[in-house]
């Protein structure tokens, strides 16, 4: 599976944690940056990551600001993208299951980097149930599409 990778400078260092994380775990991995400390805006970003996945370049995508509200939010913006803040196992396991969420947004000044890890498994490991709630995932296309004419 390939991974496309992406912070701001608020969230570098947690991404860093992560793609070495993902690489122990052989996971195939692409790095829209940041890549340092210094400033970058995260709309760039959340955009570049949220393209690759829209194009079928990286399976998924995980996404890291200050808060991974910003970067969420932006990411948000290319239709097909489902990026899910989220800040628990429990949560991270449901934006799979019952919402698809082909992006992860983590905030790097939010979450320690070990419960982060945590989180970045449980997304990874739970799959889409489908059934019910791929009929909402489908009304949530719907309404993508009607506000995208």
């Amino acid at each position: 599976m390939k991974i496309a990778l992406g912070s701001d400078h608020g969230g570098f260092h947690l991404k860093e944690v992560i793609k070495e994380y993902l690489k122990d775990k052989n996971y195939e991995i692409e790095d829209f940056g940041a890549y340092d400390t210094s400033s970058i805006d995260y709309p760039e970003i959340g955009e570049k990551v949220a393209i690759a996945v829209k194009d079928s370049v990286a399976d998924k995508g995980i996404i890291v600001c200050g808060t991974g509200l910003g970067i969420s939010i932006s990411a948000n913006k290319v239709p097909g993208i489902r990026a899910a803040l989220v800040s628990d196992t429990f949560s991270a396991k449901m934006s799979r299951a019952h919402n698809d969420a082909n992006i992860l947004a983590l905030g790097g000044r939010v979450l320690g980097d070990d419960l982060a890890l945590e989180i970045v498994e449980a997304w990874l490991n739970t799959e889409f149930e489908g059934g019910r709630h791929g009929i909402r995932v489908d009304k949530i296309k719907d309404l993508e599409n009607k506000y995208n004419k």
